[in-house]
């Protein structure tokens, strides 16, 4: 990083009153939450034969898949040593680390999940967690939670609490909170006769689930407008969620930005949950006509959430995390580019002068902050990017593809 150049883009940035030191100050704090499943494609560790289902597919045939806990965590450890700032690891219940005797997920255990724990402590990464409500036998007729079957409902309850118990043992040996985020593919191909009974099932499913109080557990449902298969009727939606988690205190509504209809924003909404709710927990994904779960891209609607979350005063508030997964690339690269891309709009969402647009607002004075809004697009940022990576000790440039490409060669290329 020429340090000449930098000097040049600090002061245009001030010039507007933006410290562009405290703003990286600022990012180098904020944790991101990386998805362990862009690494093996969401197939997990329980080799139960079950093919990918629930709305959910990846598709293509990169080489190099990680097949066991060692491959993945290797495979993470070079994307976090090629992203700035702080990390933490997202992890699905199907990454259980088994040993002879198998445990199916309404049993699984706080010892399925202890390599998981030494791992992270070793890199000092926090955990989130998520139940795996998909891709196993017990999914019956596409239904989980919301299952009319007892016996369905019931197996997939006791699923919940063991992730909610292995979400506070996550907390209490890392020394920081665990998210433990229910998402469930529940609904119906063609169009339903009865709408109102699988979501009141689904609602006292989730009181069971919520039941037990957990020190350091952050619970959150996340809603999605449809999948694969259930195009018709889902029956955790959007409204369903929102009016959950505002009748029970201490459970939160993440918001995802591929689950919504093409005109929905996360950045509009992110404003309006901010003025009900004290978190706000996110998965940051790149929808392409539906939920697709492309790499994120540092694009239009990628900067408008983290502005949004500048604006909001809410770094302290919201929680995020990525959700996107795809095998038709290297899976390295794939986590260090949609990683990097969420860092890279937030440190874009925290160089702008805020304070001197929202004055222009209220002053009603469109014209000008139109004509500065438009300016500032074109403002030096990539110099402070590099500054920032250079100040967190990972390459500021594309020099990091190259590790990743010697990587390929050497391991990936070796798995067959």
């Amino acid at each position: 990083m020429n340090p000449v150049v930098f000097d040049q883009a600090a002061a245009r940035y001030a010039h507007f009153g933006v410290d562009v030191i405290a703003a990286m100050d600022t990012l180098s704090r904020f944790p991101i939450s990386i998805h362990c499943w862009q690494g093996d494609d969401v197939t997990g560790f329980e080799n139960s034969g079950e093919a990918l289902s629930g709305g959910i597919q990846a598709t293509g045939n990169y080489p190099g898949k990680a097949r066991s806990f060692e491959e993945l965590t290797k495979d993470f450890d070079l994307a976090i040593s090629l992203i700035p700032g702080m990390k933490r690891i997202n992890l699905h219940a199907c990454y259980a680390v088994q040993g002879a005797q198998f445990h199916d997920r309404d049993a699984i255990t706080e010892e399925d999940f202890a390599p998981w724990v030494d791992y992270a402590k070793s890199r000092n990464l926090g955990i989130d967690f998520n139940p795996t409500f998909f891709s196993h036998p017990m999914v019956k007729d596409g239904l989980t939670l919301s299952s009319p079957d007892e016996t369905v409902r019931a197996f997939w309850v006791r699923h919940g609490i063991q992730c909610r118990r292995i979400a506070a043992y996550f907390a209490k040996e890392l020394g920081t909170h665990c998210l433990c985020n229910v998402w469930i593919p529940d609904g119906l191909k063609d169009i339903p006769a009865d709408r109102l009974t699988p979501r009141k099932l689904l609602a006292g499913s989730l009181d069971q689930i919520f039941t037990e109080k957990l020190p350091g557990v952050i619970d959150c449902v996340e809603s999605k407008v449809f999948g694969i298969g259930v195009e018709a009727y889902t029956v955790g939606s959007s409204e369903f969620y929102m009016g959950y988690a505002a009748a029970h205190p201490g459970v939160y509504n993440l918001m995802d930005n591929g689950h919504y209809h093409p005109t929905e924003t996360v950045s509009d909404k992110l404003p309006a949950m901010l003025c009900f709710f004290d978190k706000i927990p996110l998965h940051v994904t790149r929808p392409m006509r539906w939920d697709s779960d492309h790499v994120v891209r540092f694009d239009d609607e990628i900067r408008e959430i983290a502005l949004e979350i500048v604006r909001c005063d809410a770094m302290d508030k919201v929680l995020c995390g990525l959700d996107y997964f795809d095998a038709s690339i290297n899976r390295v690269a794939a986590w260090v580019i949609g990683t990097r891309s969420m860092q890279k709009a937030l440190l874009y969402a925290l160089t702008q002068p805020h304070g001197l647009l929202t004055k222009l607002q209220q002053e009603g004075n469109f014209t000008r902050l139109l004509m500065l809004q438009e300016e500032l697009k074109t403002m030096p940022f990539g110099a402070i990017w590099e500054a920032y990576c250079e100040k967190m000790g990972v390459p500021c440039d594309e020099s990091w593809f190259e590790q990743v490409l010697t990587y390929e060669e050497n391991v990936l290329k070796e798995r067959v």
